[in-house]
């Protein structure tokens, strides 16, 4: 059998280790189970909440090409964490005569396999619903009692370190500045304005 890999890690916050990791474990179950390895499609810092994903685009329009058998996943919730999207893409690859697999979930090919993945998806799902539940949580929470969220921090504001509390710190722009930026902010051309 031939077959590519695809990986895939969420945000910024994780590394480059999570792909390497999950390739790592692909080649090794390809190794075990006589899958010729073709090539790899990675996204980075792309959630499988949704498929606008360049690389995962680009492996389901070369599935049509016959090149290959078999899509290798570390985990099914690498493929996607939306079951609509899952059932969509597996059956375009079905109908191009690939089949995803799985490197960590063993997921047999009779009656069982299909609840079993049907569960799987459907996990990889909640999971990330109820992730988002707690981010917001965790979100407005941190704004009710004046703490930082991340982002740019508001001009002459700081954060202190130990609690995330945002405070007004002095002035640090000469009052001309405050000027210009007030009489724009009412549609004055700041260069109207002398000193600007």
């Amino acid at each position: 059998m031939k077959g590519v890999i695809y990986a895939r890690y969420s945000s910024d916050n994780q590394r480059e280790e999570s792909i390497e990791g999950q390739l790592r474990e692909c080649k090794e179950y390809a190794e075990r189970n006589d899958i010729m390895i073709l090539g790899t499609y990675i996204d980075r810092a792309l959630s499988a909440k949704t498929d606008n994903r360049p690389e995962f685009q680009h492996m389901i329009k070369d599935s049509a090409k016959g090149l290959f058998d078999v899509v290798l996943v570390w985990k099914l919730d690498r493929f996607a964490r939306n079951r609509y999207d899952s059932a969509r893409y597996k059956n375009i690859l079905k109908k191009n005569g690939v089949k995803v697999i799985s490197a960590r979930e063993n997921i047999s090919e009779g009656s069982e396999g299909i609840i079993l993945e049907a569960m799987l998806e459907g996990y990889a799902e909640y999971y990330s619903a109820e992730l988002s539940e707690k981010v917001i949580r965790g979100l407005t929470d941190n704004a009710l009692k004046c703490k930082y969220n991340g982002g740019t921090v508001p001009m002459d504001y700081s954060i202190i370190l130990t609690n995330s509390s945002i405070i007004k710190s002095t002035p640090r722009l000469p009052r001309w500045c405050w000027k210009c930026l007030r009489d724009t902010a009412r549609e004055r051309p700041c260069r109207s304005l002398s000193i600007c």
